[in-house]
């Protein structure tokens, strides 16, 4: 029988011990694990297969070429601080597929400078939900819900911002340094992109670029959100002043295939340069975050739930952790 040592205060109304079980991952490997979080994004290669990949791609290329541009505002997309798209068609985006416009292919005149199915920068914000092919490879996937219980990364994530990028040849922009907590903002951080590549990716048509290291090293000092005067803009999350930390190390870029997955944490920086090849760079990308009551996401984010479609969740039962 166990006796408690007199010289040891004993507390058993405060005292609480967590157990996380220890599953063997099943679809990563424990090294691609340690890497992500080392590391602050890992590329995993060929997770769509070929016909996967392939379905993805011709259906962007039909969603392009359904653009009815009679009832669209030519809203173009911009990562620029001072020019952010702040109007109703961007920030009711969320529960529909709406096109954003590169913006080097609208003249000052609000005219088209090239084709249509050329000049989207992206399409979003709800393919996930809305459209069964991407619907499949997001929420109806076994692969990944496997792949999101391996990684542990959140307790009970749910799916939001889903986006087709373009890339387009030529004009397709760069796209500055940053981190994906800044524009998808809880408490605590807890954003997680998915950005899976449909054309080859290489230096001259924008594959992205990482920091190693730098989820540990820079903090979110700011978070895009909706003005209370209406449109967008970037709340200060530091005291006046205070200036980003120096960042050390040096950019990585991933070259990727058709159908690699990378995952991308929220807060290391990455970037992608301009599209200077007669080559488009198309990509499916969307977010995961966790819901309450493990991470708040509230209203000040610019991209927000409908009572019609809330943030879907993506496993069946939270990642399992036991407190005893």
């Amino acid at each position: 029988m166990f006796q408690r040592p007199d010289s040891v205060s004993w507390y058993p109304s405060i005292l609480q011990i967590t157990i996380v079980r220890q599953e063997m991952p099943e679809y990563l490997t424990q090294q691609q694990i340690d890497q992500f979080h080392q590391n602050g994004y890992l590329l995993i290669p060929g997770f769509l297969r070929p016909y996967e990949t392939d379905t993805l791609l011709a259906r962007a290329k039909q969603l392009l070429e359904e653009f009815n541009l009679d009832d669209h505002p030519l809203t173009k997309f911009t990562t620029s601080e001072k020019n952010h798209v702040g109007d109703d068609y961007f920030l009711n985006s969320g529960d529909k597929i709406r096109y954003f416009l590169e913006e080097d292919a609208v003249d000052e005149n609000g005219q088209l400078t090239r084709e249509k199915s050329k000049a989207v920068n992206k399409i979003g914000h709800a393919l996930h939900e809305l459209d069964p092919v991407f619907r499949k490879v997001t929420l109806e996937n076994e692969r990944l819900k496997t792949l999101v219980k391996d990684l542990k990364f959140h307790r009970d994530p749910v799916a939001l911002q889903s986006m087709i990028i373009t890339k387009q040849t030529q004009i397709g922009g760069a796209v500055p340094e940053h981190n994906d907590s800044t524009f998808l903002y809880t408490d605590p951080p807890t954003a997680l992109g998915f950005w899976i590549a449909l054309e080859k990716c290489t230096p001259d048509n924008g594959a992205l670029s990482f920091l190693p290291g730098s989820h540990f090293t820079a903090p979110i000092m700011k978070r895009f959100v909706r003005l209370p005067e209406g449109g967008t803009g970037f709340e200060q999350l530091v005291p006046h002043g205070v200036e980003m930390p120096l960042q050390t190390g040096r950019y990585i870029l991933e070259a990727c295939n058709p159908g690699d997955l990378v995952l991308i944490h929220g807060s290391v920086l990455h970037k992608s340069e301009r599209n200077t090849s007669p080559h488009t760079r198309f990509a499916y990308t969307f977010h995961m975050i966790d819901s309450p009551p493990y991470a708040l996401y509230d209203h000040k984010n610019w991209l927000q739930p409908t009572p019609e479609m809330p943030f879907s969740h993506i496993l069946d039962a939270p990642n399992v952790v036991v407190e005893v």
